[in-house]
């Protein structure tokens, strides 16, 4: 029943990376739009990396830095070079597969049917 679980989080210093994994359930890896995003204390959740039908999307604060990818049942998110604004609870999420081919960036929160529970990013500066 647990469709996406994220793995990963930790605490590191500044300029340090870590590498997020979501294992990725198999009627959930047909979604076309999968995902991370986050959320820091006091802020609104974020889209930060989402496969789409025919294009990834990054956001701003991240790009260069992190990379999105995926292999079998799993999805991961590369993060380089990070800064203490990067602390936040990071999730994998997945719009529905129904219907998901005709979602274009940047990503709704409404769009994205199912979540994980989350795992914490703490970057010390």
């Amino acid at each position: 029943e647990v469709q996406l679980v994220e793995s990963g989080g930790g605490s590191v210093q500044a300029g340090g990376s870590l590498r997020l994994s979501c294992v990725v359930s198999r009627f959930i890896y047909g979604s076309a739009v999968m995902g991370w995003f986050r959320q820091a204390p006091g802020k609104e959740r974020e889209g930060v990396a989402v496969f789409y039908s025919a294009t990834t999307y990054y956001a701003d604060s991240v790009k260069g830095r992190f990379t999105i990818s995926r292999d079998n049942a799993m999805m991961y998110l590369q993060m380089n070079s990070l800064k203490p604004e990067d602390t936040a609870m990071y999730y994998c999420a997945a719009a529905s597969p129904v219907g998901s081919w005709n979602l274009r960036p940047p990503p709704q929160l409404a769009e994205f049917d199912v979540w994980g529970r989350g795992t914490q990013v703490t970057v010390s500066s």
